[in-house]
């Protein structure tokens, strides 16, 4: 498969780079269509208890849904001020008079919209419950607008902040997209000039970074279809186009590197693009798929964000790979003559240089020590991820979003100048007929409730609202969910609201994980045992791993739960992980550390098969692959790192963990840990029981010699022996010891 994409790609690299640019119109211009379409709700799980509970409650309570607007300050710097009160008064009859408002409450009147101090009010809008979208879309945007120009009506020092549910996924989605433009106006000429810095020349650098736009593409592109069947949340569009652009980045890189190598063997351009893509797209091939089965471990979960994510990130990372593995190819044909071989000599020497000698040296130590290494960077790691233990995850409130956008100012201005619990959402409980009445009595006495209310449904239920001590979701909100339902026993009632999402969406997560890990690391390790023909070194690889992921999250959890140093990267401490981050960090950081894995592992096991020394092999593999995954990972943290300006405390945990992850994993996992672990193994790295050998044998891709009577794209014969990836058996080439 891998020969046929070189040899289309070196054939006929036009029409691959025409197919490619019609990609990148397509997904710059139909893809970034997305923005206008996203969901900003992640904790719904279709079929539990709070959404099928909700889904009822909606036809049976009168309204729509509701928004609110603050009005703060004027010229005395109170919002009792005659110009204010004439300003907020217009906006009312006019909101009121509105296609689609079902009621405004009047601030100035209504109990609790007024602050005490008269700096702030509060007007809620709630719109009729029988509108299509389209009118409840025009509905929302015609009163939001006409309620924010109090601002200029009354007074220049009046600032007037309108959010609420219908408002919320447009302002997200719209945050979300000058967060994306910021994160690549920086990120992609901050990975320009690194390139430029590890290759040395803009016409290597420059291939990586045309990859990375295309990947860039691919990701708004695959969103944009994903949108067409299914919601997309506002995180994805972040996430996934920071793992396509990183991706991108890091394919590429190895493609251009081992090109660039290969060009020092074979001074035919065509002949070191096949040897190219027969070792390095190998590798590329094994890698995409690996982080596409760590992503699709996201497919078991029953949540549409979860699932989504999982899918659309996963279709991302096949873009990526095949950019990798056919437009580059292209561009190595047309312009890598062009390209500077590796140097085998110093220039400030005569003699040979040893590249990646500083890689060996560290190889050679962990080797020499490998009990004190082993032991020393695991119990560093484990400290790190201590915090994880006491990990909690939340919905989360708009302090997750930076200060300057409406939904943070509102609660800002909710929790500066009114009492606790203002805009607490309530625990909801529908209580059907039939129900003991002393059940009522008995949750409205729960300690956890600090004001209650009922009224009686349609359909002869009454619905009861507690409005919990502390936050909307957090643990006294929860308990209190988890008390109620406790306490109905066989009552008929049922308990929906913004805690008993929270309580559903733990419960989901519980239930399901099991099957998400196990489906991860079955087809982790049959592509492990694929890629080396091991048994051991894919049961290592997974240990190591999850002890780099265990020490990003730690950190995570420690900064911005805890609130340890998370103002030094525009966020605040929290006290709990925002729902969207652990499940993604886990997913995306396992296949990223994968590809890291991958690289190494390749170079060691290529060194073994050649000499057949297990010890050698670790330093050889380490000392040709280290620059590569050290740069790649330096490459990933800049794109992460891009992706943190925009302040949204969510993407903050997301890209701090990925960054954590990929540049703990590249550095101490990669060159301290494994090189200790494989030395300890010895020639046992390689082992597998006969059975599985003979399997591999048989099946598992390798790389071997064979010969194409094919005419080159120039026109003249193409070079006899080409490297291409084939499925041999044992007897097809000599193998070593085992």
């Amino acid at each position: 498969m891998l020969a046929k994409l070189s040899r289309t790609a070196t054939r006929r690299p036009v029409l691959v780079l025409l197919v490619w640019l019609l990609l990148l119109v397509v997904g710059f211009g139909f893809g970034t269509r997305v923005f206008g379409d996203l969901n900003s709700s992640v904790e719904d799980v279709p079929g539990s208890e709070s959404a099928v509970t909700s889904e009822v409650l909606g036809p049976l309570t009168p309204g729509g849904e509701s928004f609110t607007a603050s009005v703060t300050g004027g010229a005395d710097g109170s919002v009792r001020a005659p110009e204010v009160r004439a300003a907020v008064a217009d906006a009312i009859a006019d909101v009121r008079g509105q296609k689609g408002v079902d009621r405004v409450a009047d601030p100035y009147t209504a109990k609790g919209l007024l602050a005490e101090d008269g700096k702030v009010l509060l007007v809620p809008v709630t719109l009729e419950g029988d509108l299509s979208d389209r009118d409840e879309f025009h509905a929302v945007k015609d009163a939001a607008n006409r309620l924010r120009e109090i601002a200029s009506a009354a007074d220049d020092r009046v600032d007037v902040a309108v959010s609420g549910d219908p408002l919320l996924g447009d302002q997200m989605g719209g945050r979300a997209q000058e967060d994306v433009a910021r994160a690549e106006l920086l990120t992609l000429p901050a990975v320009l000039l690194a390139l430029l810095l590890i290759f040395g020349g803009l016409r290597a650098a420059g291939l990586p970074l045309l990859v990375a736009v295309s990947g860039v593409a691919g990701a708004f592109l695959t969103l944009f279809a994903f949108s067409q069947v299914t919601d997309i949340s506002v995180y994805a569009v972040q996430v996934v186009s920071m793992l396509g652009l990183g991706l991108a980045v890091d394919y590429a890189l190895l493609m251009v590197v081992r090109f660039r190598e290969e060009r020092g063997r074979e001074p035919d351009v065509v002949r070191a693009v096949h040897a190219t893509v027969a070792h390095a797209g190998r590798t590329v091939l094994f890698s995409g798929l690996t982080v596409a089965v760590c992503l699709s471990g996201l497919v078991w979960f029953p949540s549409p964000f979860l699932r989504s994510m999982g899918l659309a990130a996963g279709a991302v990372v096949v873009v990526d790979m095949l950019a990798a593995l056919t437009l580059l190819p292209a561009l190595l044909a047309l312009f890598g003559g062009k390209l500077t071989p590796r140097r085998t000599k110093s220039r400030l020497r005569k003699r040979p240089a040893e590249p990646g000698a500083l890689f060996a040296r560290l190889a050679r130590f962990s080797a020499r020590r490998p009990y004190a290494v082993l032991v020393t960077v695991v119990a560093g790691l484990a400290v790190l991820a201590l915090p994880v233990f006491g990990m909690r995850i939340e919905i989360g409130d708009a302090r997750q979003l930076p200060h300057d956008t409406e939904a943070r100012q509102l609660y800002d201005a909710v929790h500066e100048h009114f009492p606790a619990g203002t805009d607490v959402s309530t625990v909801d409980v529908m209580i059907k007929p039939g129900a003991d009445p002393a059940y009522e009595r008995e949750i409205r006495a729960l300690s956890d409730v600090n004001r209650s209310s009922s009224e009686r449904l349609p359909n002869g239920s009454t619905l009861v609202r507690l409005t919990p001590t502390g936050s909307a979701d957090g643990p006294k909100a929860t308990d209190l969910v988890e008390r109620v339902r406790e306490l109905r026993g066989d009552e008929p009632a049922e308990v929906t609201g913004t805690a008993a999402r929270l309580v559903d969406f733990r419960e989901m997560l519980a239930e399901r994980a099991p099957w998400a890990v196990l489906t991860v690391l079955v087809g982790l390790f049959a592509l492990l045992f694929a890629f080396t023909g091991s048994l051991l070194s894919p049961l290592r690889t997974l240990f190591t791993t999850l002890l780099s992921l265990g020490a990003a999250l730690g950190v995570v959890t420690w900064v911005f739960q805890d609130g340890h140093g998370a103002s030094l990267l525009g966020g605040e401490g929290l006290g709990a992980l925002s729902l969207t981050a652990p499940p993604l960090i886990i997913a995306i950081a396992f296949g990223l550390a994968m590809d890291y894995e991958l690289f190494i592992l390749s170079r060691m096991r290529e060194s073994w098969e050649a000499t057949g020394d297990a010890h050698e092999a670790v330093v050889e593999g380490l000392r040709r692959s280290g620059r590569v995954v050290t740069c790649a990972a330096l490459l990933l943290a800049i794109v992460f790192g891009g992706f943190m300006t925009g302040g949204f405390s969510p993407i903050l945990q997301i890209g701090l963990g990925l960054t954590l992850a990929v540049l703990i994993d590249a550095t101490i996992v990669r060159m301290l840990l494994v090189p200790a672990a494989m030395t300890l193994l010895g020639d046992r790295a390689w082992w597998a029981p006969p059975f599985l050998r003979r399997l591999h044998d048989r099946y598992g891709l390798s790389e071997a010699p064979t010969t194409a009577a094919a005419k080159s794209p120039a026109g003249g014969p193409e070079p006899q022996e080409s490297t291409t990836m084939s499925m041999t058996s044992a007897a097809a080439s000599p193998q070593p010891r085992r």
